[in-house]
């Protein structure tokens, strides 16, 4: 009796560490496929992200439901994913994620009590690829507006064309522009290796091409390749 009560503890002591680390991958991976549903309905609507700004990002970020309280509690953040385009000129098919962090800025005191869903476009290769290396912070390192929305953006002011990420919120079914300066993004490097077992930053993830796009990610991937398959930037730019 003693041996199999031995046994038992044993099993479990063992069984324990893999349990956990199994919840936090399951952790990671609802949230990337609650960004893919996020991309999904908001390119449904009828007054959506215009055709011609998807057309030419180099990279789209989705933060699923972030709440206020997620911003002033304990200094927490956002969670989402970022997918580029692959290729050394970002003109290839779109790649695997890498999950990121939104953190604290002039963002948490605009979102109201309701969860907000966030979409970034990311419009020119420096500012993928300062995003994927280090913290940047919008407004400062890198330049940000709020989007413009509807079936062109014939109507978007200088400025705005001239930013290298264009921001979009969702809340309460309403789909906007929103500024997030103030705001920092940053690779989630520690949620990275719990989606895909092990350590890989997200340069090695979306620019080597280290990691297949896992079943979660698959819609986010799916949908972006459906609705912007080709990457119609001025070649000149993506050098």
């Amino acid at each position: 009796m003693r041996k199999l009560i031995a046994i038992g503890m044993l099993f479990a002591l063992t069984a324990t560490p893999k349990l956990a680390a199994a919840a936090k991958n399951e952790k990671e991976a609802d949230r990337l496929e609650n960004a893919g549903t996020v991309m999904e309905e908001i390119m449904n609507i009828p007054d959506d992200i215009p055709q011609d700004l998807l057309d030419k990002a180099e990279c789209v970020i989705v933060f699923p439901s972030v709440l206020k309280a997620a911003f002033i509690v304990g200094g927490s953040y956002g969670r989402g994913a970022m997918v580029c385009r692959s290729g050394e000129h970002f003109t290839g098919p779109w790649g695997a994620p890498s999950m990121m962090a939104l953190e604290a800025g002039s963002v948490g005191f605009q979102l109201g009590g309701q969860a907000t869903d966030f979409v970034l476009l990311v419009m020119n290769p420096r500012g993928a690829k300062a995003i994927l290396s280090s913290k940047v912070k919008l407004g400062a390192d890198m330049s940000a507006a709020a989007g413009p929305k509807g079936r062109d953006a014939t109507a978007a002011t200088d400025a705005t064309m001239r930013a290298e990420i264009l921001s979009y919120s969702r809340a309460r079914g309403l789909f906007a522009g929103i500024s997030l300066e103030g705001s920092t993004l940053r690779p989630d490097n520690d949620a990275n290796e719990k989606l895909y077992g092990k350590k890989m930053t997200a340069t090695e993830i979306i620019r080597q091409g280290a990691a297949p796009v896992p079943a979660s990610g698959r819609k986010l991937v799916s949908l972006l390749e459906k609705k912007s398959p080709k990457n119609h930037s001025d070649p000149e730019s993506l050098k």
